[in-house]
């Protein structure tokens, strides 16, 4: 199968490509800067110039499908560059798809786009819950609107699906990379304990519902997919932590609301100072990590034949272990180093997403 993915230098996708290729897929790798070329040809596929937060039209070669995995992703930030890179760049991914005639078209979407603005906790939720184009996070209503778009392009000779993964994790994930520094500082806080369910869904584990879905599946819906084994934030982020040496037994705790209000206050301070990167607490991370989510993904499990195969204790093993040897001789480091920045284009990699 010819197969084109973008956001090949993210954690997904970098591990994507790299397994697609090594099952005698041809694999093409949506480009914007030269500077990504070799890692992408390490991994095994071929270039295709193009920037999502351009305005021209995408130039795509023939492809049988097409695998979204790249976006915009912050916790802040001025709304416009979410919704030019996340929903005008998927409809002109969709179209350059159709135009050379890609019959599948898979979107990465997140599982957030079912939280509302109040904080609901949300418990084993289904597809039937409703999503939030308006949201007060510009990522998440970005990613509901880009999702609405993907599935209405539905139709006989493309078939378009939606994953949605939650808190995505794997070696070389920022919230991993950015632990040891928040906990050794003392920046970093649980809310109500962390002791909530939280869904989370390793990156090899979402590589393989791609896979899934590029086989089979019906066209126009959305998929949650999950970790097999459920836990709880606290237990997340112990079992994090423990992998880097580090304990979680002193760390401190304080209720949603005060945690809202602070990244209310912080995300204002950041707007009125322009001050670049994201403010180390905002409103929008409070809902994504601070609330109980679970969802239910046994759609994905009937219809795609999803199973989940990594599991929690492999994936932690994972941390020490790196990539596999193969990867490291064709690549000489990890795929998805993710940037940083404010017009930074990558896989959707955080809590909630």
């Amino acid at each position: 199968m010819r197969i084109l993915v973008t956001g090949g230098t993210g954690l997904l996708g970098g591990r994507l490509i790299l397994k697609l290729a090594g099952n005698g897929h041809q694999v093409f790798a949506l480009t914007r800067s030269a500077s990504s070329h070799a890692k992408l040809r390490a991994l095994g596929a071929s270039l295709v110039d193009g920037d999502l937060e351009g305005s021209s039209p995408l130039s795509l070669p023939a492809v049988d499908a097409v695998v979204h995995a790249a976006a915009l992703f912050r916790f802040s930030g001025p709304r416009e560059p979410f919704f030019r890179t996340n929903v005008d760049g998927t409809g002109r991914l969709l179209a350059a798809a159709e135009k050379t005639g890609a019959r599948t078209f898979v979107h990465i979407s997140a599982a957030g786009v079912i939280m509302d603005d109040a904080g609901t906790p949300i418990r084993d939720a289904d597809e039937s819950a409703p999503t939030f184009p308006n949201h007060f996070s510009a990522y998440l209503a970005s990613k509901a609107r880009a999702e609405a778009i993907v599935l209405a392009a539905n139709k006989p000779g493309l078939r378009t699906l939606a994953l949605r993964p939650p808190a995505l994790w794997g070696p070389g994930d920022p919230f991993s990379r950015a632990l040891p520094q928040a906990i050794n500082s003392g920046q970093f806080a649980f809310i109500d304990r962390g002791d909530y369910a939280f869904a989370t869904c390793h990156v090899d584990n979402v590589v393989e519902a791609v896979q899934c879905a590029l086989e089979r599946g019906e066209g126009g819906r959305a998929f949650f997919i999950t970790d097999q084994e459920k836990l709880t934030f606290r237990e997340f982020v112990a079992a994090l932590a423990s992998v880097q040496g580090l304990s979680i037994e002193k760390l401190r705790s304080m209720p949603y609301w005060l945690a809202v209000t602070l990244g209310r206050l912080m995300d204002a301070l950041w707007a009125v100072t322009r001050k670049e990167g994201d403010p180390p607490i905002s409103r929008s991370m409070m809902r994504m990590i601070g609330r109980e989510f679970s969802v239910n993904d046994a759609a994905a499990r009937r219809d795609l034949g999803y199973v989940g195969k990594k599991s929690r204790a492999d994936g932690l093993r994972g941390y020490g272990e790196g990539l596999p040897s193969t990867a490291r001789a064709r690549e000489g480091n990890r795929p998805g180093t993710p940037r940083t920045g404010r017009s930074s284009v990558r896989v959707s990699e955080s809590g909630g997403a």
